[in-house]
């Protein structure tokens, strides 16, 4: 298979949307937009057909990432997330991920409102990878 994202061959990594033919490498996930879920089925999604938060929820401008403390974007995209609990907790990916690998499963929470259960099972369904440690 060739990777849709860098059109090298060897993607093991396929869609599971029925009759979606993109398949790409683990290491290529971020940078073409998929999200591979580290849970039950472990299924991935190109950027076409993959998961996106229902919350509905704009941040205000000039509102900052409480990881990095950098601007968000505007509006929920593939790089900017939101708490589904608080609907005022903003992160980029990268920040929410990084965070997750340092604290772990029993410790991840929101980062604003501490919400456990509905901030973990929203970020393992954004492809969020929390190691159980």
């Amino acid at each position: 298979q060739h990777c849709f994202v860098c059109g090298e061959s060897g993607a093991a990594i396929s869609c599971r949307e029925t009759g979606c033919e993109r398949s790409f490498h683990l290491p290529c996930a971020v940078e073409g937009g998929c999200v591979t879920q580290f849970f039950g089925l472990y299924r991935a999604f190109c950027w076409e057909h993959r998961p996106e938060q229902a919350v509905e929820a704009a941040p205000e401008e000039n509102t900052t990432c409480l990881i990095c403390l950098d601007l968000v974007e505007k509006r929920k995209s593939y790089g900017t997330m939101v708490c589904p609990a608080c609907k005022h907790a903003w992160f980029h990916r990268g920040c929410i991920q990084n965070q997750a690998m340092h604290v772990g499963f029993s410790c991840f929470q929101c980062p604003h409102c501490q919400n456990e259960y509905r901030f973990l099972m929203e970020m393992l369904t954004m492809g969020i990878r929390i190691p159980r440690r």
